[in-house]
């Protein structure tokens, strides 16, 4: 049960992340430029608008899940997901249709949005209120494990595509293969999601009859509520959304294009920091079991605000030289580490904290809104923020004085008024 609901996610992320992966090689193919930086821009836009309406979705299949159960609304957005995603294999480029292709593919983000909003966050939900009172940190931390596999597997398929292809055929149709694949991964997902059941504390919700027919009115209407919902979207959520776009999706379009490193090198150097994080991710749930959820994310916030700076400084640095022999391979893939070290803390103790942190009757709405709108607004957005600050002030890392600031601003927030959860009653 808890593979087949970590593997749909795991096909969400997949589909999702596939288009961060390949932000560089959409600009030319479907927003030509005479000027290299704006293509660029217009396709990390383009990767914004589906984090954009990730709070859409996350309401309209949170308060779903809240009223008819958590299982219906898996089997709604992995299928939507899927469909949208093998579509954009399929589209054709500028150079074919013109405006239509960067409008069609627009289209299809946005329905990616909507699925990713209802499915993660609920994910989180399901499997915690399966994991039982004891080890909750330990047992739901394997769920955040999926979104750095989706990127493992989608940047391990496209280095091999293009170690195999020339540059040509990988521009012409190799780009498309990782949105093929994803159809035989979503037949695989939807078989296995068939088989899952309700969680029990909906089961009981639903014997008594208190489900919460408003969820988002009764979630707004309570103050305690209320609090969370802002301590869970601007110091869990939007805490884990910068570190994990900083750290899985902005260091290799930095590394790429601001230190013009090879692309098989920074893709090489990506999957060494993205394996390193599983363990560590697992690590920091099973800390939170022992000293607590929060000493341990907001330990993940302090050294983000700390070290994400002078981490991408470094990188320039050590990237920068002319002569990249081994040593130089070898401190960079330390850093890519270091940083996954920072953000495990942070998303390891995340899945369990979700549902911790909220009432039975009103937790799916009441976790998914929030983390989806951090995600969505303050994560997914990073990358192209990032860029423009980045070009306004002509440096290729004043930019990220702005998630910088955000973490330090997060870290004082959580230490005032944070709670502990790790010995929260899932059931009440």
């Amino acid at each position: 049960m808890a593979i087949a609901a970590c593997f749909g996610t795991f096909l969400e992320w997949y589909d999702f992340l596939t288009f961060a992966t390949l932000a560089v090689v959409f600009g030319p193919l479907f927003f030509p430029s005479s000027d290299p930086s704006t293509g660029l821009l217009a396709s990390l836009a383009t990767f914004g608008v589906g984090m954009v309406v990730r709070p859409v979705g996350a309401a309209i299949f949170g308060s779903i899940g809240d009223r008819i159960g958590r299982r219906p609304v898996f089997m709604i957005t992995i299928t939507l997901m899927g469909i949208a995603t093998v579509c954009v294999g399929f589209l054709p480029t500028y150079a074919q249709v013109g405006i239509w292709a960067p409008i069609l593919l627009v289209g299809l983000r946005l329905l990616q949005g909507l699925s990713a909003g209802g499915e993660i966050g609920g994910s989180a939900v399901y499997l915690t209120e399966h994991a039982g009172n004891t080890n909750r940190g330990f047992k739901t931390s394997f769920l955040q494990l999926m979104g750095p596999l989706g990127i493992l597997v989608s940047t391990l398929q496209i280095a091999l595509l293009q170690h195999w292809l020339t540059q040509d055929e990988f521009l012409s149709w190799g780009w498309r293969v990782p949105f093929w694949i994803s159809l035989i991964l979503l037949l695989l997902a939807f078989k296995a999601r068939m088989a899952l059941e309700e969680t029990p504390i909906y089961l009981q919700l639903s014997k008594t009859e208190t489900q919460s027919k408003s969820p988002l009115r009764d979630n707004f209407k309570d103050p305690e509520t209320r609090k969370r919902m802002f301590l869970l979207f601007f110091c869990i959520s939007a805490g884990g959304a910068v570190l994990f776009f900083c750290v899985q999706v902005y260091t290799s379009i930095f590394l790429k294009t601001s230190v013009k490193l090879p692309s098989q090198l920074v893709d090489q150097l990506s999957i060494y920091a993205t394996i390193a994080l599983l363990p560590l991710t697992i690590f920091a749930g099973w800390l939170s079991d022992k000293i607590g959820r929060k000493p341990v994310v907001v330990s993940g916030l302090i050294l983000g605000a700390a070290f994400i700076l002078p981490a991408f400084h470094l990188l320039q640095k050590i990237g920068q030289e002319h002569i990249l022999g081994s040593n130089q391979t070898i401190y960079i893939a330390a850093i890519l580490i270091g940083l996954s070290a920072i953000l495990a803390l942070v998303v390891g103790p995340q899945t369990a904290l979700l549902a911790e942190l909220f009432p039975a009757k009103t937790r799916n709405s009441a976790a998914t809104l929030p983390h989806n709108l951090a995600a969505g607004w303050i994560g997914g957005l990073l990358p192209l923020i990032v860029t423009l600050l980045n070009q306004q002030w002509a440096s290729d890392v004043a930019g990220l004085w702005y998630p910088t600031i955000f973490l330090g601003t997060a870290t004082l927030v959580a230490l005032i008024f944070l709670p502990e959860t790790k010995a929260a009653n899932l059931s009440k």
